[in-house]
């Protein structure tokens, strides 16, 4: 592998022991490798540092490693490997559930665990993964989960963040009613548009200049609605 092309892995455990013993494995494999401790850093680390591949322990001291994934999820698709003690089906569907590509229970063999990420890795497709979304002046973070308007911190309600965020993940184009009900509420509530006319008139309330004329967070009438970055 050429030294100058190296993929840059992240490794996300607590345990100094695991983080060397992947660091031993990993880097005569042909990989750069960077460690993280906890879930929260592990999380600031990926947004900086763009890995290609993360190995990612459940038992964080600061958070639970399917947490981390969903939170992850938010703005990425780097390929995730799990690697943990828990070695129960349910918690192996679990993890593949909140977006994991692989599971490997410790203790493993190095051989396959660089198996399992070169497989996790060659699926991977390239993907534009911005950690911050800007409109007008307002500001999304999804890593930090944190919404500026004119730099002071706008407060969100967990739902209203979840449909400001996936607007922004599929901006510039028209996203329908039923997919953010099924996304945001579960497939149960796809008819329930008038949850999505509440939330929107909050999300305009609090970021547009003018809520009844807004410029960025546009109505698609009668399918349903567009976040534009540009006004």
């Amino acid at each position: 592998m050429n030294k100058a092309h190296r993929p840059r892995v992240l490794v996300i455990d607590d345990e100094i022991q695991i983080r060397r013993l992947l660091r031993v494995t990993l880097e005569p494999g042909g990989y750069e490798v960077n460690e993280a401790e906890t879930g929260q850093l592990g999380l600031t680390e990926a947004a900086a540092l763009h890995p290609d591949g993360i190995v990612l322990d459940l038992g964080l001291p600061d958070m639970d490693g399917k947490d981390v994934l969903r939170r992850l999820r938010e703005w990425s698709q780097v390929p995730v490997l799990i690697l943990s003690v828990r070695d129960s089906e349910q918690e192996t569907i679990a993890a593949l559930d909140a977006g994991a590509d692989d599971y490997l229970t410790k203790p493993f063999r190095g051989r396959e665990l660089l198996a399992r990420l070169r497989a996790v890795m060659r699926r991977a497709q390239p993907a534009n993964e911005e950690t911050v979304v800007r409109f007008g002046d307002v500001e999304i973070d999804f890593v930090a989960r944190v919404v500026q308007r004119g730099g002071q911190a706008v407060k969100l309600s967990a739902k209203e963040y979840d449909f400001l965020r996936y607007l922004a993940l599929h901006r510039g184009r028209v996203v329908t009613h039923r997919q953010i009900l099924r996304e945001l509420w579960g497939a149960n509530a796809e008819d329930n548009t008038h949850y999505l006319w509440v939330y929107m008139t909050h999300l305009r309330q609090k970021l547009e200049d003018d809520p009844h004329e807004p410029k960025f967070l546009r109505t698609e009438a009668g399918i349903g609605y567009r976040l534009m970055i540009e006004a």
